[in-house]
């Protein structure tokens, strides 16, 4: 019915955009839909997991609360670990979470709260995988010997 873009969905009637079930169907097709949604379905839990399993960067218009909401972002996350510029601070903070981000996307490091890109263990894990993420870390371990030694021989 849609585009893979979704972009027609500007053009739908704003009583559509409240429409549970045709929001669904379009976020089922491209979770970044969500933008055009009414805004009580970017705050309807059900919608957003779905749209945010599709598309971990929908979480950039769910509702804050869900964007405060643990099982959510981790779902984001390890969909694309960029969402983490979305998620609520304390959960930009949350190792558990940063861990997940980082897994899928070691660039994802930049968004984590600044005492986690300052962690030697996390970021040890994260250069070992992609060197050129150092430049993610706290300045600190920039100049650690060991982490640079790390992202060197990644």
């Amino acid at each position: 019915m849609f585009a893979k873009d979704n972009k027609e969905i500007v053009l739908v009637a704003q009583k559509l955009r409240a429409d549970k079930e045709v929001v669904l169907a379009l976020v089922q097709q491209d979770g970044t839909a969500l933008q055009y949604a009414a805004e009580e379905l970017r705050a309807d839990k059900e919608v957003v997991l779905i749209a945010v399993q599709q598309d971990g960067i929908a979480l950039e218009y769910a509702a804050e609360e869900l964007q405060a909401d643990k099982e959510v972002v981790l779902i984001a996350v390890q969909k694309d670990g960029r969402a983490l510029e979305y998620a609520a601070e304390e959960l930009q903070a949350d190792k558990e979470v940063v861990l997940a981000a980082v897994r899928e996307n070691g660039y994802a490091l930049r968004f984590a709260a600044k005492e986690l890109r300052a962690d030697k263990e996390l970021v040890l894990a994260v250069v070992q995988q992609d060197g050129w993420t150092l430049e993610c870390a706290a300045e600190e371990l920039q100049a650690d010997k060991e982490v640079v030694l790390a992202a060197v021989r990644e």
